[in-house]
C-alpha cells in the first residue's frame, strides 16, 4: 500500500483488491465518511493468465469535501462513427445527410467537401414536468409543439429564434423539434474512475514502482503548479519525479536506504520539458495567440503560482448560441441582401420559394440570370452561417487541458535545487505488558551494539577497498587492519611504503554513521595518533564541516581525509567486491584570490594538492582533475549557496553536457563557464566565501576563505 497526499486537500491511498472493504473503514473513522471522494480502479499490468489480478484501487478522500480542489483531466471521444447519435454529416450549405443512407465512399466525399458530423436529435425541451406548457413554436412554416406540461429549454422568443438562426435547429417530421449539434463543439471527456489504458513501468527500478502516468494523474486532478505534494513511501522516487515535472513542490521519504538512493538518481539525472508560465512575456504573448487578444500588459515576475499556459478545447453548448445576442447583428445584417436577392429569384423564375425551399443546386434549364442570383444567394447565405459559426466559436466556453501546457522545445529543464536529509536512529524504550520499562540497553549482551555494527561494517569495507585518492594509482592497501582500543582512534592499519619499502601505522578514525565531522574532532584524534606514535591519520565520514579543509596535519601526523561514499549507507545490501571507490582522498583545493582595480575579487582554482603517503609528498593535479567548481561569494557559515559554476576537466565537459542535455548549447555562454578563473564580483558582506571542487569521481571538498 502506499500513499499519496497533496496540500490542496487530496488523499490518495493505493491498495489491492483484498484491502478495500478494510481500508475503507479505517479512512471513513479517520478523515469522515463524508469526505469520500471515490474510487478509482486502474490497470497495472498485462495478464498472464485469465484469474490473475491486473488492477489495483486508488482510494481518493479529502480534508473537507466542501473544500476539495478538482481539475478535470480530459481526453479525446472516440470516432464519431462508432456513436450512434450522430449519425448526420452536415456540409457548409447546411444541407443534412443521413449517413444510414450514404456509401462509405459518399461519406468520405462529403467530408472532404468540409461537411461536420453532426447529432440532429438534442433534446430541447425540459424533461421536468411543468404546470404550464410553452407556446408552439413556428418553424420553416410547421407549428411545433413542447409537448403537454412540458417547456422549451431555451425560450420561444429569443434563445430559440437564436438557435433557429444558427441553423441549430431540425425538424425530423414528428410534432416537436431537435437540436444540432457537432461532433467538434465538444468532443472530449471527462476521464472516469477507470483508467484502463494504464500499464506498468516498462523497466521498473523498484520492485512495488508504480506507473508514472497513474501519479501524474492524481497529481494533475488535485494540484496546481506550485502546491506540495508529499509521498511517505518513496519507493523509486515516481512521486518526486513527476511533481517536479509539473511544477509541484514535493516532500518524500521513506525507512530504506535504497530507495533514496534510487529516488536522488532518479530525479537529479531526469530531464524535463519547459513549460510555459502564465506569468512570463513569453506566456502572455502565445495566451494572446491562443485567445485571439491582445496580449497582456501587466508586469511579469516568474511566478509559478499562476500556472501555465495550457491548451483548450472549446465547449459549446445550445444555450451559449442562445445566449449570443450577436447573432441577430450578424443575421440582419445579411437577412436584407438575401431578402432581396431571394425576390429577384422568385421573380425571374416566377416562384415563391421561402429561404429553407432554395435547392442547392441549379437546374441547367433555368436562365443565365437565375443562375447568377441563385449563385449570389447561396455565396451571401454560406457567409452569414460562416460568420455566425465564427461568433458561434468565439463565445464558446473552453475547457483548459491540465495535461498538455504548452512546450518552450528551445529550453530543456533539470530539477531544481533539493535536500536529501536523514535522522538518526534514536533509542527505543521497550516497555512490558504491564508498562513497566524494560532497558535492554543496560542488559549484558554478546556481540557488537548497534554503534560497533556499523563500526565494523566500515572497518571490513576499508579492508577489501583500500584508500583511492584522485590518481587511480595511488591507493593505500592494507596489509592489515585491526582494532585499537582508543577514545577516537578505532583501528591501526598497516601498509608498506611503496618507496622505500617501509611498513606504516596509520590511525583510522570514523565519523558518525549520521552527521559531520567537526575540525575540532579532527585535531582530538590527530592528537590521540600522535601518543600512540601512529605514522599518519586517516579520517573516514560522509560529511566534513567547511573549517575541517583547513587542518591537514598536527606536529609531525599527517592528517588523510577520505570521504565515504554513500553507498556504505546500504552496505549490507552490497557486495564487497573492493572495486568501488568506497573511500576517496581528495586533497587541498589550490585556490589563489585575486583583488582586481575596481576593487572587486576573482578566485582562480590552480588545482587540488594531495598528500602522497608512499612518498610524503604534497604534489597537485592541476585543474584537470577538477569536473566543476562553484563559489558562494557570501558565505554565512551554515548553508552553501551556488552563486557561481564553473565547469573543468581535461574531457569535453562541453560535448558531454550537450549530449546529455540533447540541445544545443549557447557556446559564448559556454565559455564564460569552462574557466578556472571566475567572473569578478563584490567583495562579501560576510567577509567569508567558500569554494567548493568537485573532481570526476564525484568527490568534494569545501574551503573557506576571509576576504577583508
Amino acid at each position: 500500500m502506499r500513499d499519496l497526499l497533496t496540500d490542496s486537500g487530496s488523499i490518495f491511498i493505493q491498495i489491492s483488491d483484498e484491502n478495500v472493504h478494510r481500508v475503507r473503514t479505517v479512512m471513513d473513522e479517520v478523515f469522515g465518511e463524508r469526505n469520500f471522494v471515490n474510487t478509482i480502479v486502474f490497470k497495472k499490468k498485462s495478464a498472464t493468465f485469465s484469474t490473475e489480478t491486473v488492477f489495483d484501487y486508488l482510494i481518493w478522500y479529502c480534508r473537507d469535501r466542501d473544500s476539495l480542489k478538482v481539475r478535470d483531466i480530459y481526453e479525446a471521444r472516440s470516432s464519431p462513427e462508432g456513436e450512434s447519435k450522430f449519425n448526420t454529416i452536415v456540409t457548409p450549405d447546411s444541407i443534412f445527410h443521413n449517413v444510414s443512407k450514404l456509401e462509405s465512399d459518399e461519406i468520405i466525399a462529403l467530408i472532404e467537401r468540409g461537411g461536420k458530423w453532426a447529432r440532429v436529435n438534442y433534446p430541447i425541451v425540459s424533461q421536468h414536468p411543468s404546470d404550464t406548457r410553452s407556446l408552439d413554436y413556428k418553424f420553416r412554416g410547421k407549428i411545433k409543439q413542447c409537448g403537454a406540461n412540458k417547456q422549451w429549454r431555451f425560450g420561444p422568443d429569443d434563445g430559440l429564434k437564436r438557435i433557429e438562426k444558427a441553423d441549430r435547429l431540425f425538424d425530423g417530421g414528428g410534432a416537436s423539434l431537435g437540436g444540432v449539434v457537432f461532433w467538434e463543439d465538444w468532443n472530449q471527456v471527462a476521464r472516469s474512475n477507470i483508467w484502463s489504458d494504464i500499464h506498468g513501468e516498462k523497466f521498473p527500478t523498484y520492485v512495488v514502482q508504480t506507473a508514472t502516468t497513474a501519479i501524474e494523474r492524481c497529481i494533475l486532478m488535485t494540484t496546481d503548479p506550485g502546491d506540495l505534494v508529499l509521498d511517505p513511501t518513496c519507493g523509486s522516487g515516481t512521486t518526486a519525479t513527476v511533481a517536479e515535472q509539473w511544477g509541484r513542490r514535493w516532500i518524500t521519504l521513506d525507512t530504506s536506504r535504497v530507495a533514496l538512493a534510487l529516488a536522488r538518481a532518479r530525479i537529479m539525472g531526469a530531464r524535463y520539458p519547459f513549460y510555459l508560465l502564465a506569468d512570463t512575456r513569453e506566456g502572455q504573448i502565445k495566451e494572446a495567440e491562443v485567445t485571439n487578444t491582445a496580449p497582456s500588459s501587466q508586469p511579469v515576475y516568474g511566478n509559478l503560482r499562476h500556472g501555465f499556459v495550457y491548451e483548450r478545447v472549446p465547449r459549446i453548448k445550445l444555450k451559449s448560441i442562445a445566449d449570443n445576442a450577436e447573432i441577430d447583428v450578424i443575421w440582419d445584417k445579411w437577412q436584407a441582401g438575401l431578402e432581396l436577392l431571394r425576390k429577384e429569384l422568385n421573380a425571374t423564375l416566377k416562384k415563391a420559394w421561402e429561404e429553407w425551399e432554395i435547392p442547392r443546386e441549379a437546374i441547367n434549364q433555368w436562365p443565365d440570370a437565375a443562375k447568377k442570383l441563385h449563385a449570389k444567394w447561396w455565396q451571401a447565405r454560406i457567409g452569414r452561417q460562416q460568420e455566425i459559426d465564427k461568433s458561434i466559436a468565439a463565445k464558446a466556453e473552453f475547457e483548459h487541458l491540465y495535461d498538455k501546457p504548452y512546450i518552450d522545445k528551445k529550453k530543456v529543464r533539470v530539477a531544481g535545487p533539493f535536500t536529501v536529509e536523514s535522522l538518526s536512529p534514536h533509542r527505543t524504550l521497550v516497555v512490558g505488558e504491564n508498562d513497566e520499562l524494560l532497558d535492554g540497553v543496560s542488559e549484558s549482551k554478546t556481540g557488537y551494539t548497534v554503534e560497533r555494527d556499523f563500526t565494523g561494517m566500515i572497518l571490513e569495507n576499508l579492508r577489501v577497498s583500500g584508500v583511492q585518492q584522485s590518481d587511480k594509482k595511488d591507493r593505500i592497501a592494507f596489509t592489515s587492519l585491526t582494532p585499537w582500543p582508543g577514545g577516537l582512534v578505532c583501528a591501526e592499519g598497516r601498509y608498506v611504503e611503496s618507496e622505500s619499502g617501509d611498513e606504516k601505522r596509520a590511525a583510522i578514525f570514523i565519523g558518525p554513521e549520521f552527521g559531520t565531522v567537526s575540525r575540532p574532532d579532527l585535531v582530538a584524534a590527530a592528537r590521540e595518533a600522535g601518543d600512540s606514535d601512529f605514522d599518519m591519520l586517516i579520517t573516514c565520514a560522509f560529511n566534513y564541516d567547511a573549517h575541517s579543509t583547513e587542518f591537514a596535519k598536527l606536529g609531525r601526523i599527517p592528517v588523510l581525509k577520505a570521504r565515504m561514499n554513500a553507498d556504505l549507507h546500504m552496505a549490507e545490501d552490497l557486495k564487497n567486491t573492493g572495486k568501488g571507490n568506497l573511500f576517496v582522498i581528495f586533497g587541498e583545493p589550490d585556490i589563489d584570490l585575486i583583488e582586481t582595480k575596481t576593487g572587486q575579487v576573482q578566485v582562480k582554482v590552480n588545482g587540488v594538492d594531495v598528500f602522497h603517503p608512499q612518498t610524503g609528498e604534497v604534489r597537485s593535479d592541476g585543474a584537470d582533475g577538477i569536473a566543476c567548481w562553484f563559489v558562494d561569494t557570501d558565505y554565512n557559515e551554515e548553508s552553501f549557496f551556488v552563486r557561481h559554476a564553473y565547469f573543468l576537466g581535461a574531457n569535453d565537459p562541453y560535448s558531454a553536457l550537450k549530449t546529455t542535455l540533447k540541445a544545443e548549447i549557447n557556446l559564448e555562454a559556454w565559455e564564460s563557464l569552462n574557466s578556472d578563473t571566475s567572473r569578478p564580483f563584490d567583495k562579501p558582506k560576510s567577509g567569508r566565501i567558500a569554494v567548493k571542487v568537485i573532481n570526476h569521481l564525484g568527490d568534494e571538498v569545501m574551503k573557506v576563505f576571509k576576504v577583508g
